[in-house]
């Protein structure tokens, strides 16, 4: 992992999140060849009360994640995503672990997350972190390229 990292709080549409998710969708459409891979409603400020950004020791901007409480006693992870560059050192379970114990804190006893098909890297890494495959959820029920997953906190 980087050192020192830290994962805070910040505003959905402050700049380095912006260009953070914004990097995630090109790659989304590059693995999927569409921009039209992600069934429901995409998530935004109102939906997204919890988005965290993790940093280097010189402040640059890493990798994200997000919780968009869907009802009492459960959330989901939305919009993690950690630079190419930065993968494999640590920022991406820095970043779920900070979600999780947000989630926590927030009275949450079930994570849920979706991801797809064509990201066998997160497939492998949320199986890794103790995430177990459900059958699809919500606006993901019927989507051929979504993989569930959650974890009871």
């Amino acid at each position: 992992m980087p050192d020192p990292l830290t994962v805070s709080p910040e505003p959905w549409d402050a700049s380095d999140g912006e260009r953070l998710r914004a990097a995630q969708r090109a790659e989304l459409d590059a693995r999927y060849g569409c921009d039209d891979h992600e069934p429901g409603e995409p998530p935004t400020a109102e939906s997204v009360s919890v988005f965290l950004v993790a940093r280097d020791e010189a402040g640059t901007a890493l990798g994200c994640g997000g919780l968009r409480f869907l009802g009492p006693g459960s959330a989901e992870i939305k919009r993690m995503y950690v630079e190419p560059a930065a993968r494999g050192t640590g920022v991406a379970v820095a970043v779920l672990r900070a979600l999780e114990n947000r989630a926590r804190a927030a009275g949450v006893g079930r994570l849920l997350l979706e991801t797809g098909t064509a990201q066998p890297d997160a497939i492998r890494f949320y199986e890794r972190e103790g995430y177990q495959r459900i059958e699809p959820f919500g606006a993901y029920v019927g989507s051929e390229i979504s993989v569930c997953y959650a974890r009871d906190l």
